[in-house]
């Protein structure tokens, strides 16, 4: 902001000598105009130093430090540490899978009559089919017998129980005996298409359970 100063303000006010001669006598304009001098004023404008507030300064330190986490890896480290425990999980399932595996080998290993009685029926769902594929369904019929309640089938049945171990292969030694059932049913009543089906749906059901428990390996023909 500009200020107008005077460098000698009473030299433009008469003295009481001569104040009559003021009254008659005019200051000239160019004369004033080099008496005033224009200064310019400071322009003092308060400075303030910078409030820092508790929330903003904890906001701050909030930051820095999780700028230097991250720039530590600290989070990586963290990933790094979860990725280490899922793959402990894995190697202790393959352990627990890998175990059974191999009790279940001393089993199949050490139990050569239900080993037996299994392969009868890999030879008797075999001749089975050839016999519906023939539409002969008298041999099917020999071959199965009347019912379900037989000896052959009681002794399937205990292999069965004594190889499974998990709920899906029990799961399929179910699905096998409804199939069966129903292709002794339908072998039976001569009814060559139901026959076809059952067949098919015992022998999946067969093949299932041999490949999950591995005995697909040991019998013969499947």
């Amino acid at each position: 902001m500009a200020s107008v100063c005077l460098s000698n303000p009473k030299s433009l006010i008469p003295s009481s000598s001569s104040s009559s001669s003021f009254s008659t006598s005019v200051v000239p304009k160019t004369t004033v105009r080099k008496q005033i001098i224009v200064c310019k004023g400071e322009n003092n404008v308060p400075t303030f130093s910078p409030t820092v507030s508790k929330r903003s300064l904890s906001i701050s330190v909030a930051s820095s430090l999780l700028l230097s986490l991250t720039g530590n890896g600290f989070f990586n480290a963290n990933a790094a540490i979860l990725e280490a425990d899922e793959d402990d999980e894995l190697m202790e399932k393959v352990k627990r899978d890998r175990k059974k595996r191999i009790e279940r080998q001393v089993i199949i290993g050490s139990s050569s009559k239900e080993k037996g009685y299994l392969q009868d029926l890999v030879y008797k769902l075999s001749k089975v089919g050839q016999a519906i594929e023939n539409n002969d369904l008298s041999v099917a019929s020999s071959v199965l017998g009347q019912t379900t309640d037989v000896d052959w089938v009681q002794k399937v049945n205990s292999a069965f129980n004594k190889f499974s171990g998990s709920d899906e292969e029990k799961t399929e030694i179910d699905s096998f005996n409804s199939s069966l059932s129903s292709l002794v049913s339908s072998v039976t009543k001569n009814d060559i298409e139901g026959s076809k089906t059952a067949f098919v749906a015992s022998a999946s059901a067969f093949e299932k359970w041999s490949t999950l428990t591995g005995l697909i390996e040991e019998l013969k023909g499947l």
